[in-house]
């Protein structure tokens, strides 16, 4: 049996984009397909790693106006949520594919949700992590808002030069105490994603690193209340340290979502840390 690879960086036509992607896996295993929020590198390369080696094919993808994916205006988007939901429907097609487990972190799990409701033919099992049911924007009444300490502290710092790739760095390590996650980790990512972004433009650099595209986009209308309908296989992940969207956010999907299995880690913030892999993954290998 040959051992599973990990491909170079690529990028792929869907739905009249170019989305930079990455493979790990085998060709013929059942495809993995793992939306960025907003890069990629959202997803751990050890996670990627754990669910090849567990017979699976795994694509992690940028989303629009970020990383290596087509950009043209973060600041103006011409396209909305439903058109990053088609994306990843035409991108399994692309992947020569017809149906795909789906996971989406953050901003991603959005489009995940939004994705199986609009495309049920498409995607068989659906991973949610550290996201929730309603759009960038005010909140729904019974969901957890941001924690409005943590964001105080989290925009009044002064922002890097976002051309200085130390700089850069240090700014997200900064942040991730915050967040409730790890400084190191933050840190390699933050130099791993300017590394990746082709454009020496400080706005497109920004937008990479906050994902400020996505609370530019129209995520209208709502589909919260569509949720009933996901009748596919759904693992709902979710920090209990996260400040961004608080745990409560994770349990109310899962409450929500027809069969849903919830797994709270509780030392996670916001992002996925790269030592919650083995766990991670093999809570999305027994849906």
């Amino acid at each position: 049996m040959s051992t599973p690879s990990r491909s170079g960086t690529a990028t792929v036509r869907a739905n009249d984009v170019d989305l930079g992607v990455e493979s790990f896996g085998r060709e013929n295993d059942p495809l993995v397909l793992l939306v960025g929020g907003t890069t990629m590198l959202s997803w751990p390369d050890a996670l990627c790693e754990q669910l090849a080696a567990a017979g699976r094919r795994v694509v992690r993808y940028d989303l629009r106006d970020s990383g290596t994916s087509t950009t043209l205006d973060p600041a103006n988007p011409a396209y909305d949520l439903r058109d990053l939901a088609a994306d990843a429907a035409a991108l399994v097609a692309e992947l020569g594919v017809r149906t795909a487990h789906l996971g989406g972190v953050g901003v991603g799990g959005m489009v995940a949700q939004v994705a199986a409701l609009d495309h049920p033919d498409v995607f068989s099992q659906l991973t949610l992590v550290g996201t929730r049911p309603v759009a960038p924007g005010p909140v729904d009444p019974d969901l957890p808002d941001h924690d409005s300490a943590v964001m105080a502290g989290l925009f009044t710092r002064p922002m890097p030069d976002w051309t200085d790739r130390d700089a850069v760095a240090a700014f997200a390590a900064e942040g991730a105490g915050l967040l409730g996650d790890d400084p190191e980790q933050a840190r390699t990512t933050a130099a791993r994603i300017w590394d990746r972004t082709a454009s020496s433009d400080p706005a497109v650099h920004e937008a990479n690193q906050l994902g400020m595209v996505f609370s530019r986009i129209d995520c209208a209308p709502r589909w919260r209340e569509r949720l009933g309908e996901l009748i596919v296989p759904t693992l709902v992940v979710h920090g209990r340290a996260d400040p961004f969207f608080p745990v409560g956010n994770g349990e109310a999907l899962a409450a929500e979502i027809p069969g849903a299995r919830l797994l709270v880690l509780d030392d996670m913030g916001t992002a996925l840390r790269h030592t919650a892999a083995i766990q991670v993954a093999a809570a999305m290998l027994a849906g």
